[in-house]
């Protein structure tokens, strides 16, 4: 992968995992737990967000091929879940299709899965992350393509790490104002990368479109 690929790579993870928009979120989750608790909160979330980015990285291709779906069939649906989630983060929406139900985070009870469910899925390594990562894999050259964007992942999870282990200080930090912006923000970025996606997959199924 060239670099402006990485580019386009790093800004489409970034706007999908974003550390800042996911900060206000694992706030309150964890109302009520103490610096040390949220920090080690931090770590297992980096840890389980890695090890399912790796997994999908990796096998995804093959998961997708086992029920006979092409890489850009994927592509179109993917950038359709990633437009769906732009305009949601355009709009000042929840993001339903990616972090979940409020319902479902109301239903969690059991605070040692806090790190898995929901934060790590699906607020981090959601329906959007997920498509991203398959997508980019199909289109990656050999094993360094892949390592490519597993780089470009791993310093997206870097960054998630620093900011969930600081939580508390950012917390301070950051104005809603600075908050809705940095959305919107991220949100017309991601909403940029989508109609790419799609058109790019729409071309190469349907090659009389080109």
């Amino acid at each position: 992968m060239d670099f402006a690929e990485l580019t386009r790579a790093f800004g489409a993870f970034f706007a999908i995992m974003n550390p800042f928009v996911n900060l206000p979120i694992f706030l309150a989750l964890t109302v009520g737990f103490t610096v040390a608790e949220q920090r080690t909160l931090a770590i297992k979330v980096t840890f389980f967000s890695a090890i399912m980015c790796g997994v999908i990285l990796f096998a995804g291709q093959k998961i997708i091929g086992f029920f006979g779906i092409t890489v850009d069939q994927f592509r179109i649906a993917g950038g359709i879940v990633l437009a769906h989630i732009a305009w949601s983060m355009l709009n000042g929406s929840s993001i339903v299709s990616h972090h979940g139900t409020d319902q479902e985070k109301d239903h969690m009870q059991d605070l040692s899965g806090l790190a898995f469910y929901p934060i790590t899925f699906p607020m981090i390594v959601g329906p959007g992350t997920i498509a991203t990562l398959i997508i980019y894999a199909g289109h990656a050259k050999g094993l360094g393509g892949l390592l490519a964007v597993g780089g470009v992942v791993g310093a997206i999870l870097a960054m998630l790490f620093a900011v969930l282990f600081f939580a508390s200080f950012f917390g301070k930090v950051l104005s809603d104002t600075m908050r809705v912006i940095m959305t919107r923000l991220m949100g017309m970025i991601l909403l940029a990368i989508a109609v790419e996606m799609i058109v790019a997959g729409a071309k190469a199924v349907l090659p009389g479109l080109a």
